[in-house]
């Protein structure tokens, strides 16, 4: 009953965290830049459950991004702050923000 239990729990967690599997993998769409080769830069949290949306999001698009976690990184931080702030997930692409998960708005910036 016990390995049948860790099997189950196994394959839930890898279930839950898909996303980053195919991307660690390999596996996942061929990434694409954004509009006129914005950079896009995803200031998140490792906690933020917005952020895990945002992230799967762009993973699922194929978007390039770089992410700085505002918590862990002083650099994130500074330029999270300098941006304004005001909550997470916050995107740039190129010179465009978008605040918060907001798919319609990521892809309206990428055009």
């Amino acid at each position: 009953m016990g390995k049948r239990l860790f099997v189950l729990l196994a394959l839930f967690a890898a279930w839950q965290h898909w996303d980053r599997i195919e991307t660690f993998l390999g596996l996942g769409p061929t990434p694409r830049m954004a509009a006129a080769d914005a950079p896009v830069v995803l200031y998140a949290t490792s906690w933020c459950g917005y952020c895990a949306k945002t992230r799967s999001f762009l993973a699922e698009e194929g978007i390039a991004y770089t992410e700085l976690d505002i918590e862990k990184s002083a650099e994130g931080r500074r330029a999270y702050e300098a941006l304004g702030g005001q909550g997470v997930p916050l995107l740039t692409v190129g010179d465009t923000l978008v605040r918060g998960y907001d798919p319609e708005g990521i892809k309206a910036a990428l055009r």
